[in-house]
């Protein structure tokens, strides 16, 4: 079921949390529509294409598709990618430093003239009326990894950043405390973020931002106070290579 984060005039941004069946980790998928043109952010994989296309087609005509948008290289983000450059016209914004890689995802020659590759610094992606910002999030988790920010509805695309495995039950009810999501993030934090130097320069951004809503790729988005109780979470966060000891390094 599509649920709509943000409707305002021509502007609409989209979230569908429930296309994953199976035993795959539950992921959420987005588009942003702006003036007729659109973005669809981290599709996933071939488990969800086919009803995404379907529930997507309630808002455009998907052939239409500005861009397809992955934040890194993971198969839950981007193995689809095959069937929407077959599906659509899209071009493909993926992170520079995976633009080898993402090839292994398509068939020869499917890439040719189609894709965007973002430079370490971010960019912004022209989108209707608005400037799409693929913000630096690298080591958090991939090392090439980004985020997305809808300057218009403030909202926070966030990746893997904020993910909460929450029961399914609880996926559409916005958390508007840590508290309400902390319980389902935190050990994910601790081993899939690489160290708390890259969460504080995270959070040093992520401060200077007007951010209304921060919505990961898995889980519940958060809204409110939770935002700034997120943000200075993870910048105190000890995480990663952080946690590591040679206990960690040994032969079995």
């Amino acid at each position: 079921m599509a649920v709509e984060l943000y409707n305002k005039g021509n502007h609409v941004c989209v979230a569908f949390r429930d296309l994953v069946s199976g035993g795959a980790v539950q992921a959420n998928q987005f588009l942003i529509f702006d003036d007729d043109h659109a973005a669809l952010i981290d599709p996933g994989g071939d488990l969800t294409y086919t009803p995404l296309f379907m529930e997507i087609s309630n808002y455009m005509n998907v052939k239409a598709l500005d861009y397809v948008v992955a934040s890194h290289q993971d198969p839950d983000i981007v193995a689809s990618l095959n069937k929407w450059l077959v599906g659509t016209n899209c071009k493909v914004v993926v992170p520079a430093l995976w633009e080898r890689f993402i090839p292994h995802y398509t068939r020869p020659g499917k890439l040719s003239g189609r894709v965007v590759a973002i430079p370490d610094e971010g960019m912004n992606l022209e989108l209707g009326s608005i400037a799409l910002k693929a913000v630096p999030a690298h080591f958090l988790h991939a090392e090439g990894n980004f985020q997305f920010y809808d300057p218009k509805s403030r909202i926070l695309f966030s990746g893997d950043m904020g993910a909460n495995l929450c029961p399914p039950e609880e996926l559409d009810v916005m958390a508007t405390r840590l508290d309400d999501v902390l319980p389902y993030m935190d050990a994910f934090h601790k081993r899939y973020m690489n160290s708390n130097q890259v969460c504080r320069f995270w959070a040093q951004m992520a401060s200077g931002m007007a951010i209304d809503m921060i919505v990961p790729q898995h889980g519940r988005a958060m809204s409110g106070r939770a935002v700034k109780e997120f943000i200075s979470w993870i910048s105190e966060l000890q995480c990663g290579v952080d946690l590591m000891t040679q206990a960690n390094y040994r032969l079995p």
